[in-house]
């Protein structure tokens, strides 16, 4: 085939989903000529699962992405049908924000923002081949015989890399949701070096919605005055639609249960790692067979559709099985499926073959990230794909990796329990999974990060009086909170609020024994004018302020680790007193920090200290 250059540009990303997007609109907006391509313009931003945004841990990554000048949280705003706070009855370090989207809206505004920056160019194509010269990545060709040049490379491709989806008896060479798979890339990234396996994931059905007997469900209303995701947009989300919840029964059990030989998941026929926090309907019937029923959440894909999408039933069932399954839920008798449920395999990447940048070890300037990395979900997928754009810029530019820490955020310990520890299932992001999480607020995303992009172009004016008036907010709320009250008045508040200790207290003082911010606002007429947001801001950081103290404490001391570097050519094979399984691995994921090395699996700490031994007899 005749090749021909289509274009010379800084940054080409291969893929235009959650990943892709974030990756694109990053680097163009940071100045530099870039390239996105996608298999089909009518799959930019896709939902192809459920129709939502954020969710536990997963509304942090999205602030967390606010905070650094991406565009989900934007997006979500803009198409949000109903917003609703998560762990609201649990402390404030697992409160999240999650936001149930309209899911054809929301892949056109993302289109439209995409169309409509400059420095971007949006192509509709597969790619074939990743090129490199002399080690370095140089471009990326399609299969149509077009050039990309380019001096970084994102690969973003999701779950279509060789996908295929499964129903029952039938396997199809598709991607999600009728999309076509890209066939021909993952043999390229075999060449180049990476370990390539197979994933699986999976989606339930769509229901006609006029089919539902929603009187039968119990109404999941939206909550009102819940701020926004982005941190520019300073209006409470709308809520438009409702979400109901009805629950399978032993009767949905036993049909699954009657019928599993043609499921793919037990017959054979799926051999792939699938998600072990997202399973289908038949795994948790297995799983837990001594539970009655299991939540089922109806959700509105769109404001413009009927479809109904049915959270909590992902299947690969026969289509058959599918339909006697669903009508035996409750509400559900009568129900119309106008998308049946299927798995999908897909070929993905070990992500210990990348350094914490995102970059391959194995060539300079081509990284990779979201779903082709071995996550699941549109957050882990736009968080990773941000910073692979945020590391590609800066590495063009001549300036020093971009790396977020565990304790700085919610995206730090993603890429490092990647990058260090690996993953054998999809990974899903939990607020477990963070040592420092009640660091980590989602409240307080753009106090942590919003700074660290200072001085790029995505700090942009709007974006910096925001955080302006936000920080200076937040700092006279500190500063009358740590006022000391008026003695008389606290008196009388403590004997009729039933608070012991003395009188001569600070407003904070208050909120440590027990005291809610509402009742010192009502009482001592304390910190008008400023936004509520800002006021729970403080309050939370007040309440907390042991922990944050402890953590600080335990954040420097492991950073006297973290901090100490290990030579990117270290032989390990020299050092005398590492553990054969220790060698091994730190050999597979070659490390560049102490801090990283006592995080793989396989090293312990006995292995750290010869490290330190070694290095410092080097030195």
């Amino acid at each position: 085939m005749k090749t021909f250059v289509e274009g010379q540009f800084d940054i080409a990303v291969i893929g235009a989903g959650h990943a892709g997007c974030e990756a694109a609109l990053w680097s163009a907006r940071a100045g530099l000529k870039t390239a996105v391509l996608t298999l089909n313009l009518d799959s930019i931003a896709f939902m192809a699962c459920n129709p939502s945004i954020g969710g536990t841990a997963k509304g942090h990554l999205v602030r967390e992405i606010d905070a650094l000048g991406g565009e989900m949280g934007v997006n979500a705003d803009k198409t949000c049908l109903q917003m609703r706070m998560l762990n609201e009855g649990k402390g404030e370090a697992v409160r999240s924000l999650r936001c149930q989207c309209d899911k054809n809206a929301y892949h056109r505004e993302m289109k439209r923002t995409l169309e409509n920056t400059e420095n971007l160019v949006i192509i509709q194509g597969e790619a074939k081949e990743i090129l490199t010269d002399g080690g370095k990545v140089s471009g990326v060709l399609t299969t149509y015989g077009g050039i990309l040049k380019a001096k970084a490379v994102i690969v973003a491709t999701g779950v279509y890399l060789n996908a295929e989806t499964v129903t029952g008896e039938v396997r199809q060479k598709s991607g999600p949701s009728g999309f076509a798979p890209a066939t021909e890339l993952t043999k390229s990234l075999i060449n180049s070096g990476f370990n390539v396996r197979r994933f699986k994931t999976g989606t339930p059905a769509r229901l006609d919605g006029r089919t539902v007997d929603f009187s039968k469900c119990l109404v999941q209303d939206g909550e009102e005055g819940l701020g926004a995701f982005s941190f520019l947009n300073r209006e409470p989300a709308k809520n438009l639609r409702v979400c109901h919840l009805t629950y399978t029964n032993l009767t949905t059990h036993k049909i699954i249960t009657d019928n599993l030989d043609r499921s793919p998941l037990y017959n054979g026929d799926i051999q792939s790692t699938g998600p072990r926090y997202c399973p289908s309907i038949e795994t948790k019937v297995v799983r837990f067979a001594d539970k009655q029923r299991h939540q089922i959440f109806l959700e509105p894909e769109g404001a413009d559709t009927n479809e109904i999408y049915v959270q909590g039933m992902s299947s690969s069932m026969p289509h058959d099985v599918q339909r006697a399954m669903y009508e035996s839920v409750e509400g559900l008798e009568n129900c119309r499926i106008m998308r049946y449920a299927y798995a999908i395999e897909y070929d993905c990447i070990d992500t210990l073959d990348i350094y914490p940048t995102l970059e391959f070890k194995k060539i300079e300037g081509l990284y990779t990230a979201g779903q082709i990395n071995g996550t699941s979900g549109y957050e882990e997928a736009a968080a990773q794909g941000l910073m692979a754009a945020i590391n590609a810029v800066y590495k063009i530019q001549g300036k020093p990796p971009f790396i977020l820490g565990r304790d700085e955020a919610y995206i730090g310990v993603l890429i490092d329990d990647l990058v260090t520890k690996g993953t054998e299932e999809p990974y899903r992001m939990m607020t477990s999974r963070a040592e420092y999480r009640i660091n980590l607020r989602q409240d307080t995303a753009d106090f942590r990060l919003t700074p660290k992009i200072a001085d790029t172009p995505l700090y942009t004016p709007e974006r910096q009086k925001s955080f302006t008036a936000r920080k200076n907010f937040y700092e006279q709320a500190e500063e009358i909170l740590n006022c000391k009250a008026d003695r008389q008045k606290v008196k009388d508040f403590i004997d009729g609020n039933g608070i012991s200790g003395n009188t001569a207290v600070t407003y904070a003082d208050l909120i440590r024994r027990g005291a809610t911010i509402e009742s010192l606002r009502e009482n001592f007429g304390i910190l008008e004018g400023i936004p509520d947001g800002i006021v729970k801001t403080a309050e939370a950081s007040v309440k907390y302020e042991g922990y944050l103290k402890k953590n600080a404490q335990q954040i420097e001391k492991a950073k006297k680790l973290e901090d100490k570097p290990i030579p990117a050519d270290i032989d390990y094979d020299e050092i005398k007193g590492l553990r054969l399984e220790a060698r091994e691995r730190l050999k597979r994921v070659r490390p560049l920090t102490l801090g990283q090395a006592g995080r793989i699996y396989g090293v312990n700490p006995a292995d750290v200290t010869v490290l330190i031994v070694w290095l410092a007899t080097r030195k």
